[in-house]
């Protein structure tokens, strides 16, 4: 709704600035110009880089020098923490990153925002930057237009140049805007020109949604001596909070998890902000003394400012950063997901869409969860509670403890944890930026097949209630004991699942025994059925209830063979074509064992 609102006054704001000052254009088109290089280097990124950034953050979760050197390092590349935030709440909520280590990461990335006032003010306000701008578009966009995908890396040059024009447009603005306009008109001294410029500097951030964007409009600003020195430290202050409504606004299709890194991130960034405005005369003396101490000039209000940004950053970082821990536990006690009546996606975002090896990890995860919440309903309907069955308890002791069968709505709990989730992997992995030759297309193939095998497994399990709920009425105490085989046979794959999925934590699925798990499905479907041959032969069940026994000894088999399906994407680790390669190599390594000697020369057979 806000955004339906503020679209438009935006608009018209826009469009009288542009009715009232030339100048104004200029300034704008400059804005404009750096928001679009921002674009083209994320897709740049995205394209060139994007699987490297993956592989990092599966490598610097665990130490706390790595998170932050990731956070300085990426925003350093994007130049954007704000971009950077959204990522890592999309990471976050895909169940690749923990609480701790989002934080770090983010913490990091206010530090690494600052080299872009440094590049600005030390060099974008003072040369000519348009004379490299040109240059790097025409390269650029040459190369974007190129079909080998290493080559569309070019976006990353033509964003670059684009920042360039778009600081030099920016310049240009205020420079003109000077020649009729004296902005410093309008500065406002002492605590209440603080309070107002803050204001202004987490207006401009949130609509630009970039800090960034905010802090080069500020230096040029600045450097064309439209803005006072003063009035520039506040807005830099105020476009520190600013950033986090980015974040904010990404968290709010997150889980719980991206909401809690959400406000993390808002509450480093007030804290910090907070400290740089009760101190400010303190950091002004500060960075005067470092000014002195490295040369910048008394006058160089640009460099100063850059100074300031990066000073007031840094103390906020070195007091935050001892209290990780604390604010994590504490998020986690203040932030708590709600009682779950309609079950929904826990992984699934449209920020991971674009990191292939992070999408495949997310539809995964969720695929896991849709794996849980079907488990949770068969063994419901069994009868058998899902803590005793996945426990190390006798199976036969579970079941002659709980021989009641009850009333339980299959539909509702399919509508209330299997449909919605169902929906959005098969509509993500439809979505997703992957391209249709690679590992990764394959994999979610693969998922989509599994979490489909999970669905056919409730249908089978539906059809199933009906008989099992009747069989505990009947007084036939053969069709009861063979009912009770049909859930000791399904409770037992569910814990023998349960135990491989638990094993491959430290150690890779042991193939065969998915393999094991197949062939014992099919030798108890036999035994069943001809169980059920001979209680008709022997008349000890109608042939009316042996009937339903074989059609609910069926539902079971494809129940047991849905799951094993299942387990077989979902649990393993690598892809399914590395697994058929490697199942093959191990089949021939052994027939090749069998026909050669050990110096390697083949056996006669006598």
């Amino acid at each position: 709704m806000l955004r339906k609102i503020g679209l438009p006054i935006v608009f018209l704001l826009l469009a009288y600035g542009f009715w009232v000052s030339p100048d104004f254009k200029v300034i704008a088109a400059g804005i404009a110009i750096f928001l679009f290089g921002m674009l083209s280097l994320e897709r740049g990124i995205n394209i060139f880089a994007g699987g490297m950034l993956e592989k990092m953050l599966r490598i610097i979760t665990d130490r706390l020098w790595k998170r932050l050197g990731f956070g300085i390092v990426a925003t350093m590349l994007m130049q954007s923490s704000s971009l950077l935030s959204v990522l890592i709440i999309s990471f976050l909520s895909a169940g690749l990153l923990d609480l701790a280590a989002g934080m770090g990461i983010i913490f990091g990335a206010n530090l690494g925002t600052t080299t872009g006032a440094w590049l600005v003010a030390g060099y974008g306000v003072k040369v000519n930057i348009s004379a490299y701008a040109m240059p790097m578009l025409v390269f650029g966009v040459f190369l974007a237009l190129q079909k080998p995908r290493p080559l569309r890396g070019g976006y990353v040059l033509s964003g670059v140049g684009f920042l360039f024009l778009g600081i030099h447009y920016m310049k240009e603005g205020f420079e003109a805007f000077r020649a009729g306009i004296d902005l410093t008109r309008y500065a406002v001294p002492g605590l209440l020109g603080l309070l107002i410029y803050v204001s202004l500097g987490i207006a401009a951030t949130v609509i630009i949604q970039s800090s960034d964007a905010t802090m080069v409009l500020i230096i040029t600003a600045l450097s064309a001596q439209q803005i006072a020195y003063d009035n520039a430290l506040a807005m830099a202050i105020g476009a520190n909070i600013g950033t986090t409504v980015t974040a904010v606004i990404g968290a709010i299709g997150a889980n719980i998890q991206g909401k809690r890194l959400a406000a993390a991130h808002f509450l480093f960034n007030l804290i910090t902000a907070s400290i740089a405005l009760l101190m400010i005369r303190q950091f002004v003396w500060l960075v005067d003394n470092f000014s002195d101490l490295v040369g910048i000039a008394p006058d160089d209000y640009a460099l100063k400012l850059a100074a300031f940004h990066s000073l007031f950053n840094l103390v906020g970082l070195a007091v935050m950063l001892p209290l990780i821990d604390v604010m994590a536990k504490a998020l986690r006690k203040l932030l708590k997901a709600g009682p779950v009546l309609i079950d929904r996606p826990r992984y699934l975002n449209r920020a991971v869409m674009n990191y292939p090896d992070t999408a495949v990890e997310a539809v995964r995860n969720e695929t896991l969860h849709l794996y849980d919440n079907a488990i949770e309903i068969i063994l419901h309907l069994l009868g058998l509670p899902v803590g005793l069955v996945l426990s190390k308890l006798d199976l036969q002791q579970v079941l002659a403890q709980h021989r009641r069968i009850p009333r339980y709505d299959v539909d509702d709990s399919y509508g209330r944890k299997i449909k919605g989730i169902y929906s959005a992997i098969i509509a993500f992995i439809s979505q997703a930026r992957v391209s249709h030759a690679t590992g990764q297309a394959r994999s979610l193939y693969a998922l989509r097949e599994a979490s489909r095998s999970i669905v056919e497994a409730i249908k089978s399990a539906k059809h199933l209630q009906k008989n099992l709920y009747k069989s505990a009425l009947s007084g036939n105490p053969f069709v009861i004991g063979q009912y009770n085989i049909i859930r000791y046979q399904l409770a037992l794959v569910i814990r023998e699942l349960d135990a491989l999925r638990k094993g491959v934590m430290d150690k890779e699925l042991p193939l065969l025994a998915l393999d094991n798990l197949k062939i014992l499905i099919e030798e108890q479907d036999q035994q069943m059925n001809h169980a059920i041959d001979g209680l008709i032969r022997e008349r000890k069940i109608s042939p009316e209830a042996g009937t339903s026994l074989i059609n609910d000894s069926a539902y079971m088999y494809e129940i047991k063979k849905n799951l094993i399906n299942t387990a077989a994407s979902v649990f393993v680790m690598k892809r399914p074509e590395e697994i058929a390669i490697e199942r093959q190599m191990t089949l021939d390594k052994a027939e090749l064992l069998d026909v050669l000697n050990p110096d390697g020369q083949r056996q006669t057979k006598t």
